[in-house]
């Protein structure tokens, strides 16, 4: 039997009960249906609507609902069309009479905008804090690294060298971004819409205000229509988990290139590796490949979702159901990849010998070489074009860039000092630079936001 039979002459049909349904992904919501459903009770009291035996009878059969579903005894029925159907259903089964009462005041539209915020505010948290502890690998792989150095890279080309903590902690700023952002949403999605009804509320004395205290959240919604229609915060969750895919995947970028024999700056610990079904030799970075094809995923859920509400009127449409797999699926790979990715990293081995002899290049030094002349009072544009000529003569010609830097005038035999391995790395001076002064510095900011963001996850 369907919530809205009593208006139809003739059961649903059964291709509509296929593609319409929802259980099969819903049913994941069942705690947080339960947990709006005994809010919901409590308000129908302070209202008058329910007294006391009847929500006595309804939480206790809500109570059993939960333990069945809980160790696998719920035994679902063809007309459970989603969670709510199936929990209501068991609960009417259960408490007789006043179970018929549950759903007074209240429709699937606002029940079901109800559990869902509920899923999304404790998801994020549990994605925060795969975050953070992703982030604590990096501190601690960055703190270990001491003074090695790598080279730093534009274009894929090398660069300038930098510390190697230096280059680990980029990646952490960059999720301190992440999780910045997931608890931002968490607050803009800390919003109740439950007693919003189906769309205009209700002419029963419900309690939204109380019901909003009794689910923990933080404010009750302002208008009926947009509280059973907004999916903003579904948006935003999947804008804040595909970029931060985007961030793993580029992770995940290095750790493939960083891995291969053509670099050889990191070896896998063979727990976090898997090898082929052919060649005996591989290992393979699996987890960092998955981490960056699975990007397109993440990215796909969020398209997926803007292209669904772009085009829809007030208030609730049945095109919202195709909020709840993208959420779901972004939430759950999401988790994994954090997870898989801390463990790889924290398991790594880097060969900082191999990372300094790719660092050590003569060429490396060329900024440095040009910023000597600056000091020595010659225009920028001018040292870049005499540390350029030495550069291609060094390339073209028989002599080496130490001989032609001894050799030129405005530079000298002093100047070669700075070619010498590991010196480069030592002259980056500046704020955030990736020098060993400002790298230190930076690693105590970077502690203390950890601290402060570790706070706030407590703070929930």
């Amino acid at each position: 039997m369907t919530l809205w039979h009593g208006r139809f002459g003739d059961g649903p049909a059964e291709p509509l009960l296929a593609y319409t349904v929802s259980l099969p992904y819903d049913r994941r919501l069942a705690a947080d249906d339960i947990a709006g459903s005994r809010a919901h009770v409590k308000g129908l009291v302070r209202g008058g609507i329910l007294d006391g035996d009847e929500a006595g009878a309804i939480l206790a059969a809500l109570d059993q609902v939960e333990a069945e579903l809980s160790d696998g005894t719920f035994a679902f029925q063809r007309s459970d069309e989603d969670i709510h159907t199936a929990v209501e259903r068991r609960v009417t089964e259960v408490a007789g009479p006043a179970g018929g009462k549950l759903h007074t005041g209240r429709s699937r539209n606002d029940q079901v905008a109800t559990d869902l915020r509920l899923y999304t505010k404790r998801s994020l948290v549990e994605v925060a804090a795969g975050v953070l502890a992703l982030q604590r690998t990096l501190l601690a792989r960055a703190t270990e690294a001491g003074d090695a150095y790598l080279p730093g890279y534009t274009h894929l080309q090398r660069a300038q060298p930098v510390l190697l903590s230096h280059h680990l902690l980029a990646h952490g700023w960059a999720l301190a971004r992440d999780l910045d952002r997931l608890l931002a949403t968490r607050v803009r999605a800390d919003v109740s819409p439950l007693g919003a009804g189906a769309l205009a509320g209700s002419s029963l004395p419900l309690d939204p205000v109380g019901t909003a205290a009794d689910l923990g959240f933080a404010a009750v919604f302002d208008n009926s229509l947009d509280a059973v229609s907004d999916r903003d915060f579904v948006a935003e969750a999947l804008f804040d988990l595909a970029l931060l895919g985007v961030h793993l995947s580029r992770l995940g970028e290095e750790v493939v290139l960083w891995s291969t024999e053509e670099f050889g700056f990191l070896k896998l610990a063979d727990a976090y590796a898997t090898g082929s079904s052919m060649l005996p030799q591989k290992k393979n970075p699996d987890i960092a490949e998955l981490a960056r094809g699975r990007s397109g995923r993440l990215i796909g859920h969020l398209t997926g979702v803007l292209t669904t509400l772009k085009g829809l009127p007030l208030a609730y449409n049945r095109d919202l159901q195709e909020d709840k797999e993208p959420l779901f699926d972004a939430v759950d790979q999401v988790v994994l990849a954090l997870a898989a990715m801390e463990g790889l990293l924290a398991s790594s081995t880097f060969d900082t010998a191999r990372m300094a002899a790719a660092a050590d290049s003569p060429y490396a030094a060329a900024t440095d070489l040009a910023e000597h002349l600056v000091e020595g009072g010659m225009p920028f544009r001018d040292a870049h074009a005499v540390v350029g000529g030495i550069v291609r003569a060094a390339i073209d010609g028989d002599q080496s860039m130490a001989d032609l830097v001894a050799a030129h005038d405005a530079l000298g035999p002093d100047a070669v000092r700075l070619l010498e391995p590991g010196v480069s790395v030592t002259r980056r001076t500046t704020r955030g630079g990736a020098g060993p002064g400002p790298v230190a510095e930076q690693m105590d900011r970077y502690r203390a936001r950890l601290a402060a963001d570790h706070e706030r996850l407590d703070r929930g």
